[in-house]
């Protein structure tokens, strides 16, 4: 095996791999819950972005409600997220040579 091949393809994957991560940071997704009472929005890993609770939530007697509603809204668009990046690495890496199945490494 050409050993300046396997470094060129190397510093191939490597660039791949910084612009997946750069993918990965700008994807945007939204969750709901509650038939659209609670929306949330994450980045690509997960960090909460925007959180909307529809007015008529906001009694005493809900709160609970409302926070498993949240919880419900997050976990969907964190979902939606992971589809997204997987999605993402399977065209980004798609040229590579890579066997299917391989785990990257996050």
């Amino acid at each position: 095996m050409d050993f300046l091949k396997m470094m060129k393809q190397a510093k191939q994957m490597q660039e791949k791999m910084g612009d997946l991560q750069q993918a990965f940071a700008d994807i945007e997704t939204e969750g709901a819950a509650g038939g659209g009472l609670v929306k949330v929005t994450i980045a690509g890993k997960g960090e909460l972005r925007a959180l909307k609770i529809d007015p008529s939530l906001f009694k005493e007697d809900d709160v609970e409600i409302l926070e498993d509603l949240i919880i419900a809204a997050h976990t969907e668009a964190r979902t939606k997220a992971e589809a997204q990046m997987q999605e993402k690495t399977q065209e980004l890496m798609g040229g590579m040579g890579l066997p299917d199945g391989m785990k990257l490494p996050f």
